[in-house]
């Protein structure tokens, strides 16, 4: 080889490690993250600011409720109670499953419901020291999770959270409102 062409070869071997230096530090774009991933979070936050929370074991979950009518939810109701069932029983909540038991009243097509009036009732019927409770609201581009973990005795908050996420067509769907 000529010493014009070993000049070219590493002139060109040069521009392609400056050219693939370029590439390896542009910034990778993140996704955006979902409902589970936001839900995980909250309840991270949720134990996290109650360290004795687990001491209000076992807890049932009832279904998220849709703020403008408590006797109604979706799927994303009942979905959003079970990410955040699976999510505090990670972080070392006993987690007591009511659809093993008869004695929970389950509408149909709309899930573990629990109204006030039903609390106490439905606490001693599990043996439950807490319950999860939720209410979400749709905006227009944007779903509200309203989020409360309740002493099953007496009502009072435990521990709460709100999560809001973009709404996209899987959660419009969820919601009941097709795409």
């Amino acid at each position: 080889m000529t010493r014009l062409s070993l000049l070219l070869n590493a002139l060109l071997l040069s521009s392609l490690i400056l050219l693939s230096g370029c590439s390896s530090n542009a910034p990778v774009e993140q996704p955006e993250p979902g409902l589970h991933d936001l839900i995980d979070e909250a309840a991270r936050g949720m134990l996290d600011a109650n360290p004795d929370l687990t001491r209000y074991s076992p807890m049932i979950a009832a279904t998220f409720v849709s703020i403008d009518n408590l006797s109604q939810s979706s799927t994303l109701g009942r979905m959003g109670s079970e990410l955040f069932a699976s999510a505090l029983s990670r972080g070392g909540m006993q987690v007591r499953e009511v659809k093993m038991r008869d004695s929970l009243y389950i509408e149909k097509d709309v899930g573990e419901l629990i109204l006030s009036r039903e609390v106490q009732r439905l606490s001693r019927a599990h043996d439950a020291r807490s319950i999860l409770m939720g209410t979400y609201a749709q905006g227009q581009n944007t779903l509200y999770l309203s989020v409360r973990l309740v002493r099953s005795g007496d009502a009072m908050v435990l521990s709460s959270t709100n999560i809001a996420v973009p709404l996209d067509n899987n959660l419009r769907s969820m919601l009941g409102g097709g795409w």
